[in-house]
C-alpha cells in the first residue's frame, strides 16, 4: 500500500489506465472476430466492416491501446485476407 500521495494518485491513474487500456482492447477484439467472420463468409459488406475495423484499429493505436507495428501489421493481413478471399470468388 503506497504512503505517499503522489504514489496513491499514480496507483489511481494506473488503474484507470488499466481499464480504458482493457475495454479497448475488448472492443478491439470483437470487431476482429466480426471481421474475420466477414471474411470468411464472403459477405457483400465486407468492404464496410473492413473499413470499421481500420478505423477502430488506427484509434487504438493512437490511444497506444496496441503498438504502431500491431496495428500496421494488423491492417496488412486483413486487407490481404479480404483480398483473397474476394478473388476466390
Amino acid at each position: 500500500m503506497a504512503n505517499i500521495r503522489s504514489a496513491e494518485k499514480q496507483r489511481r491513474q494506473a488503474e484507470k489506465a488499466k481499464q480504458r487500456n482493457r475495454a479497448g482492447m475488448s472492443r478491439l477484439r470483437t470487431q476482429l472476430k466480426k471481421t474475420r467472420k466477414a471474411i470468411d463468409e464472403g459477405g457483400e459488406n465486407l468492404k464496410e466492416v473492413l473499413s470499421e475495423t481500420t478505423s477502430l484499429i488506427d484509434k487504438a493505436a493512437k490511444r497506444k491501446v496496441i503498438k504502431t507495428n500491431t496495428a500496421d501489421r494488423y491492417k496488412s493481413r486483413l486487407s490481404a485476407a479480404a483480398k483473397r478471399s474476394s478473388s476466390a470468388k
